[in-house]
């Protein structure tokens, strides 16, 4: 028998964020590797809805996404939080139930792990619950919550609460790791499931994309790049304050920010008023399928995330991209790139929260571009043999049969690749970008 895993979410493609595409990363590789999956998201899904028409089912990119409609008490802020956990509680009975799932994976925030532990109990089916992000450090930099608050020390207390009562927890980094044993979490019950890459989305690039390159007028420049979202400890203001810095001592280079978010609108100010307008290209968001075509206009990119505990103890994805890419990653040295990044191996770091440094960096980084194939080099290898995502994928395997032997289960979580699903033999699954109520 092959397990099927109900993988709850707090979003989902089509939602552009790493949250939505590391989901689905790990659902494709997990169904590669002869998991089943069934996928449910919460009420706080922003797309539940088209057209004025709510679906209860929804297919993108041929995987089936459940989804949960907000309940009654969604209208009342004190209580929207607990109309998210109670109906995603109840849909997730339904489902599991209907599907005939063996495992509840819930995934950040720790809404959806307590409502998978109310499930579970329900269903007496064992709960194993993903922490992405400490989403009170989060919502500190996102304003809507500040350090030591009523908020902060409520998720921080829900969070602990559901670490310490599921049957097995996993996390993306060792900083989230350390923060998770500090809070009374056996070392046992706790699995490291790194951020990985799709090696065959992201091969080593060649020249640029010359329709591009014609379109931004890159032609004889070099180019700093990003890609994300621009929120506050991405550190994209520091990059903006450098460029005049840079410019006096490399007058060709351009800036290259690709994506969106709530500080746009103040970085495109800062660049005005700094006189640099002109020589920083605001692309928008661009679909996940061209994100390499952008890549290939990049000579350097960089990272430049401010210290706080978010970034400190998280690992992010985009360098990881880049790394894969053959592309020179420059970063800040908060823990989370630490993590990632070896100086001088696979790629460079400066001292964070200075201007002087990044711009440092940064130029002396452009100015000797053909003296660090080896960095690219190593860099890539690094990818190749530690984070492609059916390697991290497969570290499920073992957390999936311990959970299920402590609960008297079977114990071969995956029977391997003659159970893998497909289009064809998975009933699930209906033609790309279809819609079922």
């Amino acid at each position: 028998m092959t397990e099927k895993i109900l993988h709850v979410l707090d979003h989902s493609i089509p939602l552009h964020s790493g949250y939505a595409f590391r989901s689905r990363s790990i659902i494709l590789a997990q169904r590669e590797l002869g998991w089943q999956t069934v996928h449910l998201t919460s009420a706080k899904h922003a797309g539940f809805a088209r057209g004025g028409s709510p679906l209860s089912r929804e297919t993108i990119d041929g995987l089936v996404f459940h989804r949960t409609f907000p309940g009654r008490l969604a209208h009342f802020p004190v209580l929207r939080q607990w109309d998210v956990v109670q109906t995603l509680a109840r849909r997730i009975v339904a489902v599991a139930r209907r599907e005939g799932v063996d495992i509840l994976h819930a995934h950040s925030p720790s809404l959806n792990g307590l409502a998978a532990l109310q499930a579970g109990r329900e269903l007496d089916l064992p709960v194993v619950y993903e922490v992405r992000a400490l989403w009170e450090d989060a919502a500190v930099d996102h304003g809507t919550s500040r350090p030591g608050g009523l908020r902060y020390r409520l998720s921080r207390a829900l969070e602990t609460h559901v670490v310490r009562k599921v049957d097995a927890v996993t996390c993306i980094c060792d900083g989230l790791r350390s923060e998770i044993l500090a809070r009374g979490v056996d070392a046992e019950r706790l699995t490291v499931i790194p951020n990985a890459v799709d090696i065959e989305q992201f091969p080593p690039i060649g020249e640029r994309t010359r329709a591009l390159e014609s379109e931004y007028d890159l032609s004889g420049k070099q180019v700093l790049g990003f890609m994300g979202s621009f929120y506050g400890y991405e550190g994209l203001d520091l990059l903006i304050a450098a460029l005049p810095a840079i410019l006096r001592i490399r007058p060709n280079t351009r800036l290259l920010l690709v994506g969106g978010g709530p500080q746009e609108g103040a970085l495109r100010a800062q660049a005005a008023r700094l006189g640099v307008a002109n020589q920083v290209i605001f692309t928008g968001r661009v679909p996940h399928g061209r994100v390499p075509l952008y890549s290939s206009l990049v000579d350097v990119f960089v990272f430049p995330r401010k210290p706080m505990r978010l970034t400190e103890l998280v690992t992010p994805l985009k360098p990881l991209e880049a790394m894969a890419q053959r592309r020179l990653v420059l970063a800040s040295d908060v823990g989370g790139h630490r993590e990632l990044i070896e100086h001088g191996k696979t790629g460079l770091l400066f001292r964070h929260s200075s201007v002087d440094s990044l711009a440092q960096a940064a130029s002396d980084a452009l100015a000797r571009l053909g003296a660090l194939d080896g960095v690219l080099d190593r860099a890539r290898a690094f990818v190749e043999g530690e984070r492609t995502w059916r390697s991290s994928v497969e570290r499920y395997r073992d957390v999936y049969r311990r959970v299920r032997a402590a609960r008297g289960l079977g114990t071969d979580p995956g029977a391997g690749p003659e159970a893998r699903m497909t289009p064809a033999n998975d009933p699930l699954v209906g033609p790309s970008g279809s819609a079922e109520t």
